[in-house]
């Protein structure tokens, strides 16, 4: 198991956005983190009130948004509008292609998300949209985001009380990357805290025990 520290991943603060990247994105590269199985992005993004991301467009890729404060407001060519709530998940599948902007709906408030990237499996696909809500009052489980993804990949969301522990099993041949939200976790016997990640390639077990109470997202991918 590998342990990727939150300093160590590519970090750029515009002022406007202060961005973690846990692969080569933008102006940040590195040879060692172009993305993992089919994960290509995790971008935790800040966004201040009133600022965000003008329309641009993107092709064949999965693009999920789960926001952890604030609101995040989103408009795309397909015709889609609305607002990003804490909790909720957004998937858009770029397909032959989707324009869409994000702005804090906030003029005052920091919005804080996760933007996040995976590969399909279908180039060409027909451009689509999801939006859903994961239950807030789930505690001590595994929920898996409640969304499509045009890949052999499933996201769960993971919330600990103190103290408390929780398993997955890995099939054969798939990896795991558990991304820490907030407080600490330990995985397989390492520890991780908000901003790191454990990256599991050969083990069939994962086992999540909270020394203190944690919100994470687990990557099972093929």
């Amino acid at each position: 198991m590998i342990i990727r520290k939150s300093q160590d991943r590519g970090h750029a603060n515009h002022g406007w956005l202060d961005s973690y990247h846990s692969f080569s994105f933008a102006d940040y590269y590195d040879p060692q983190w172009g993305g993992f199985r089919s994960l290509r992005v995790i971008n935790e993004d800040r966004v201040a009130g009133g600022q965000g991301f003008g329309s641009h467009p993107h092709r064949d890729m999965e693009i999920i948004t789960y926001v952890l404060s604030g609101q995040l407001r989103h408009k795309d060519s397909m015709g889609n509008e609305g607002i990003i709530r804490p909790g909720e998940i957004q998937k858009m599948s770029a397909g032959t292609g989707v324009v869409h902007s994000e702005f804090n709906a906030s003029p005052k408030q920091e919005v804080h998300l996760l933007q996040i990237w995976i590969m399909p499996d279908t180039n060409g696909l027909k451009p689509a949209y999801e939006q859903d809500l994961l239950p807030e009052g789930q505690q001590n489980s595994l929920l898996v985001f409640p969304v499509s993804i045009h890949q052999d990949a499933k996201i769960f969301r993971g919330r600990l009380s103190k103290g408390h522990e929780l398993g997955h099993k890995l099939n054969s041949g798939r990896g795991a990357w558990v991304q820490v939200i907030s407080g600490e976790l330990m995985v397989n016997g390492h520890a991780v805290n908000a901003g790191d990640a454990a990256i599991a390639e050969k083990e069939t077990n994962l086992q999540f025990t909270a020394p203190n109470k944690c919100e994470f997202l687990l990557f099972d991918l093929k």
